[in-house]
């Protein structure tokens, strides 16, 4: 054999020497082993936050409408204008409404005219019943002294002292008192009845004063309802009518006229709706940072202020017991900003992350590192395993399951409260390897993740 074959046959063998090592390393030696990436379990701070849409709206604000149908005759504000608590918005058309108030001040004064002459009447009807009593008593007395005549006469009479015809006009006087005392009576009646019926009248006309002044008092509301003035203090948002429109007054079944919105922006909110899944982290007072598309990356703090009770639907209205309860449902939450930006108007779009949780320097994973493993039930005669969370420490290329408990979550790790200490080593990922790996499998660390600062 030449040297030069010898050479060939020594480099082919190497060659073959070579690549049977690196099989047996590669697929025998590795046999059974799982590729993992893996991390530490560090100390950080964490932050919970819960993130929500919603819009800016002013913590108060009113809709304008007319209590009376009219013209809209005069309107010196315009759509943007700052309003104090009574200026003029809105002067409707008045001249039937001033006519009646006319009207029932005519009508209130004739009354009250009556009533006056009412008082006279009275006053000249028992100076009546006062002088009647007193012919009453005069009569009396004259029927007295006729009777006293007339006794002493007739006695004469019978003793033949007197003549029969001064006998006669004796008891002709005395006839004559007594036809003076009933006439007397008569007109005491009259003159009461009279006063007893200017005291009726009186009392009717002081009803129609009650009436009146009522019909008056009605008039005068219907003329101020004509002008319509703000009853607070804020801007005009929204103004869709113009002058010489008409204002329709609102009806059981059928919405009036809204003639402008006036929004107190000294105080504005977010409100925002919040998963069911996470309404039950959000407290009053929490702090939350708002995001307002139209001011870009603006961010903007505020807190909450309100957390609703009844759940809302995907179209924002409130839950009733005929839902559909397999429906996702929001709940609506106010914030409150704190220092409101001077260029926000109600209706613009926003994101609020609410601060639920903060925790200093605690031990944390990645949140792709926690797992679920079944275990058999301690109950015997229950067959239902028992779910752990938990996640795989890696110690001398083999894997080991540790049920932890967990605390807040950050955005991409969770707290760590039991279960494993600082610096171990975990399994981090692949996600398809976390999901089938099982407790003492052998693993190899491909890539380990860098620490968190």
């Amino acid at each position: 054999m030449t040297t030069k074959k010898k050479l060939f046959f020594s480099g082919l063998l190497l060659v073959l020497i070579a690549g049977g090592a690196g099989y047996y390393f590669k697929f025998v030696k590795d046999s059974g082993i799982i590729s993992v990436q893996s991390g530490k379990v560090i100390r950080q701070d964490l932050t919970q936050v819960v993130s929500a849409n919603g819009e800016i709206k002013p913590k108060k604000s009113v809709n304008i409408s007319s209590n009376m149908m009219g013209r809209i005759v005069s309107m010196p504000v315009k759509e943007g204008d700052r309003v104090k608590e009574g200026d003029l918005l809105i002067r409707l058309e008045s001249i039937q409404t001033e006519a009646d108030v006319k009207s029932a001040e005519a009508m209130l004064d004739a009354a009250q005219t009556e009533t006056e002459g009412m008082a006279a009447q009275l006053r000249a009807a028992e100076a009546g019943v006062i002088s009647a009593k007193a012919d009453i008593r005069r009569s009396e007395a004259d029927v007295a002294r006729a009777k006293q005549a007339f006794d002493r006469n007739d006695q004469l009479r019978k003793e033949g002292l007197i003549p029969t015809e001064q006998f006669e006009k004796v008891k002709s006087d005395y006839d004559l008192s007594q036809i003076a005392l009933n006439a007397a009576n008569a007109r005491l009646a009259q003159s009461e009845a009279q006063v007893a019926q200017v005291q009726n009248q009186r009392e009717q006309t002081t009803i129609r004063i009650a009436q009146q002044r009522a019909a008056l008092v009605r008039a005068k509301d219907s003329l101020s309802k004509t002008t319509i003035t703000s009853p607070l203090a804020g801007i005009i948002t929204y103004l869709p009518v113009n002058e010489g429109e008409i204002a329709i007054v609102g009806v059981q079944n059928q919405p009036g006229t809204n003639l402008m919105t006036i929004a107190d922006l000294s105080v504005i909110t977010a409100e925002v709706k919040v998963d069911e899944t996470d309404i039950v982290n959000v407290r009053i007072g929490q702090e939350a940072k708002i995001k307002v598309d139209a001011l870009g990356d603006k961010i903007l703090m505020g807190h909450v202020s309100e957390v609703g009770n009844s759940a809302l639907n995907k179209s924002g209205q409130q839950s009733g017991n005929g839902a559909n309860t397999q429906e996702a449902k929001d709940f609506k939450v106010v914030i409150i900003l704190d220092e409101p930006a001077k260029e926000l108007r109600p209706g613009l779009s926003c994101t609020a992350q609410i601060i639920t949780a903060n925790s200093k320097q605690v031990l944390s994973v990645p949140i792709q590192a926690l797992t679920i493993r079944e275990f058999d039930n301690p109950d015997k005669t229950s067959k239902k395993k028992l779910e752990k969370e938990g996640v795989f420490t890696v110690k001398n290329g083999i894997a080991l399951f540790h049920p932890v408990k967990t605390g807040i979550t950050g955005t991409t790790d969770i707290e760590i409260l039991d279960g494993i200490g600082l610096d171990e080593e975990i399994v981090t990922g692949p996600y398809q390897v976390l999901r089938t790996i099982q407790d003492n499998a052998k693993v190899k660390v491909e890539q380990e993740q860098e620490k968190k600062p």
